[in-house]
């Protein structure tokens, strides 16, 4: 009988896809289960195996129970585990497909999460909805107001000062101001939840050391840092910061051949929340860096104004995003502390001299 080494398996929420390999990557055991069997069968899984998974919802928890019974767990992104897949699409080719990709030398993986980061990254999940949902209702409200005449500037504390006074306004009919009055009670609910989130997440970033030790960079506050903290399980699973920074999808994408270099967009690969925050955070730093007396400015500093004076304002704005991505992987592999003046500890013995 053949060595079992390998178990790639494609998860779903009832129906669960799996394929086993040998120590020669010859397919031993195909099968397709729903939930309550899937159970039994990770109960009564016999051996050490390497076992992988696409990086979805449910792998980190799946991971976690894997990893606890002593097993190697992969997690490797979807795109990664594509070029693998024969054929038509289909859940036993996409647990086939999983298995062989987590066997490639050079395969890249994703670090399971643990419950206490993903319990943080659900309330950084829940502010970002109850904001989308808080933007959608002011929106509605707008428009409807405008249906009656009444023009709101889109300055959300406009809308917020106006409502009171619309709510019993006698141009607007009976059914209208009943609905402003539900409405604002619905604003005020919504204002609520994100204010909870913001305790939650700030909390989260004082105790964390980690975060407190990012917070010390400009641009970093605390909703960033905790961020951070709660995707990023390992630094130490990147290979450089460079690798770092094209994670998050904030380098070009390259269409190169024959020796001769084509950047393209911005990749956007990783966690859009996660870019959107850093994106953020370069906008602070590059407002202060432009109003600091120059020579007060540091050299991270300088290097923004100039950038700024030759690129413009929205590239400025994601070299600088790329360049914090990049200090923070840094901060985070090695456990230091922020220093704007560290470049002079790594400068050539020529330069120094």
């Amino acid at each position: 009988m053949e060595q079992r080494t390998t178990i790639g398996i494609d998860l779903a929420k009832e129906v669960f896809a799996i394929c086993v390999l040998s120590a020669q990557g010859a397919v031993v055991e195909t099968r397709t289960m729903r939930r309550a069997a899937f159970e039994r069968w990770l109960v009564g899984l016999q051996g050490e195996f390497v076992v992988a998974m696409e990086a979805c919802s449910s792998a980190h928890h799946w991971g976690r129970r894997l990893a606890a019974a002593g097993h190697t767990v992969r997690l490797m992104a979807p795109a990664f585990v594509v070029p693998f897949r024969k054929s038509g699409k289909n859940d036993a080719n996409d647990a086939e497909a999983i298995a062989i990709a987590a066997r490639q030398p050079t395969m890249r993986f994703v670090a399971v999460k643990t419950v206490e980061q993903q319990a943080i990254l659900s309330w950084h999940r829940a502010r970002e909805g109850w904001i989308a949902e808080r933007t959608a209702l002011i929106n509605r409200l707008r428009g409807l107001l405008a249906e009656f005449g009444f023009s709101i500037a889109q300055a959300a504390f406009r809308l917020r000062k106006a409502l009171p006074a619309l709510s019993s306004d006698a141009a607007l009919p009976a059914p209208i101001r009943a609905l402003l009055l539900e409405a604002s009670e619905q604003l005020r609910c919504l204002d609520a939840r994100v204010a909870r989130c913001d305790e939650e997440i700030g909390a989260h970033g004082r105790d964390n050391e980690t975060a407190r030790r990012l917070r010390g960079m400009l641009g970093i506050g605390p909703l960033t840092s905790s961020a951070l903290v709660a995707t990023v399980s390992d630094a130490t699973a990147f290979r450089n910061s460079r690798q770092f920074g094209a994670w998050i999808g904030l380098v070009p994408r390259q269409h190169s051949s024959g020796g001769k270099p084509h950047l393209g967009e911005l990749t956007r690969r990783g966690d859009k929340y996660l870019r959107g925050l850093l994106v953020q955070g370069a906008r602070s730093a590059l407002q202060v860096a432009l109003r600091v007396a120059p020579e007060k400015a540091t050299r991270l500093q300088r290097w923004i104004v100039a950038l700024h004076a030759r690129k413009g304002y929205h590239k400025t704005l994601v070299a600088v995003a790329n360049k914090h991505a990049r200090i923070i992987w840094a901060l985070m592999a090695r456990g230091e502390d922020f220093d704007a003046n560290a470049w002079q500890r790594h400068r050539p013995k020529s330069a120094a001299a």
